[in-house]
């Protein structure tokens, strides 16, 4: 059964399997396990991040192609949900037609991209994405009357994912093991259901004869041409396929924050949080996206307090105390990053596998 919801990837590790079983249960249970509400934001940005990084793995690790747009798409899904909670009725059908329309764009967009580009070089490609991802950040800046500017948009989800909604008062009390059953519980289940079956359908493509054929078209493109694969049309497919797996991730990232603006969806800086994120966790695994997803955000958003307490509990002894100071924290996340790749050149999951425990 395990097996085929995992389209017979198995982990192939005791130890990964065990660490996979563990974030799926504390994810799918996060809001009682976790009841604060910083806690239950950043598990609802690691269900984004998984498969926003799982998408773009599924670009770079299985088809071999470098690309700096993946924010771009991102961000598409993210103003399509904006775009419509702000022009439509607030209900279930203007997050559905946003995140539709923006996967859609989205997709659409990497076919113009992909079809054009995809038969250069791969330096040149990742070089055309990251012209035109910074042309669409520079132009959603500029069109503030539509997508507000600088300073985004801030717009109504339907109230039944909001704070204010109340359900289960008569069977539950208004609470579920001390957590309240309002709108934005449901929020995160919409946010972390959706996230995983995603997640479930990307682990399918790779394993189905497609991605067979973009990891033959990733080790010797010239080989699977010469077989009669048409690789320009496999790598414009699977460039589409991230896109529009992207922008799902954007549309549940805006569900979420009810907020977008350029800095929150667009900048360049998560597209390098996604690159790091790919190499901390493996690349070519899409187990690689949750592991590498955990623990960028975790230490994204706690490491500052951890390296506080640290600091407060070193005080008196030379030179930890400021080594340790809080406004440091990325100065060590980048130390840990350069460890990672260190001890892991492939990846946390592809040691893993690797030592067979």
């Amino acid at each position: 059964m395990i097996a085929k919801l995992l389209s017979g990837d198995m982990p192939r590790s005791t130890v990964l399997a065990v660490i996979l079983g563990l974030i799926l249960f504390v994810l799918a249970f996060a809001p009682f396990i976790f009841p604060g509400v910083r806690s239950v934001d950043t598990a609802a940005r690691i269900c984004v991040f998984i498969l926003l990084v799982a998408s773009y793995d599924l670009m770079l690790g299985y088809g071999g192609i470098v690309s700096f747009a993946h924010t771009m798409f991102f961000g598409m899904g993210a103003y399509g949900v904006a775009l419509a909670c702000t022009h439509m009725d607030r209900g279930f059908g203007a997050l559905v037609v946003g995140a539709g329309s923006g996967a859609i764009l989205a997709a659409f967009v990497a076919f113009l991209i992909g079809l054009f580009s995809l038969r250069v070089r791969a330096i040149f490609f990742a070089m055309i994405t990251l012209a035109v991802a910074a042309a669409v950040a520079v132009l959603v800046s500029q069109l503030s009357n539509l997508t507000g500017g600088e300073d985004g948009l801030t717009y109504k989800i339907p109230r039944e994912l909001t704070p204010a909604f109340r359900f289960g008062k008569e069977a539950f009390g208004g609470e579920i093991l001390g957590v309240k059953t309002n709108g934005k519980l449901l929020n995160y289940y919409v946010v972390f259901i959706c996230s995983f079956l995603l997640f479930l359908l990307l682990l399918r493509i790779v394993n189905s004869p497609f991605g067979r054929v973009l990891l033959s078209i990733r080790e010797n493109d010239f080989r699977a041409e010469a077989i009669g694969y048409r690789v320009v049309y496999y790598r414009t497919a699977v460039t589409c396929i991230s896109a529009a797996v992207a922008a799902l991730a954007g549309a549940l990232y805006a569900i979420w924050l009810r907020y977008v603006g350029p800095d929150t969806v667009l900048s360049f800086e998560i597209m390098v949080d996604i690159l790091l994120m790919v190499v901390i966790g493996g690349m070519a695994t899409m187990y690689g996206a949750v592991i590498g997803a955990v623990l960028f955000v975790v230490a994204q958003n706690y490491l500052q307090d951890l390296m506080g307490s640290v600091a407060a509990a070193s005080e008196g002894m030379p030179l930890l105390p400021d080594l340790l100071n809080p406004d440091r924290w990325l100065l060590w996340l980048g130390i840990l990053f350069i460890l990672s790749v260190y001890f892991f050149p492939a990846g946390v999951v592809g040691r893993l596998r690797m030592s067979g425990k």
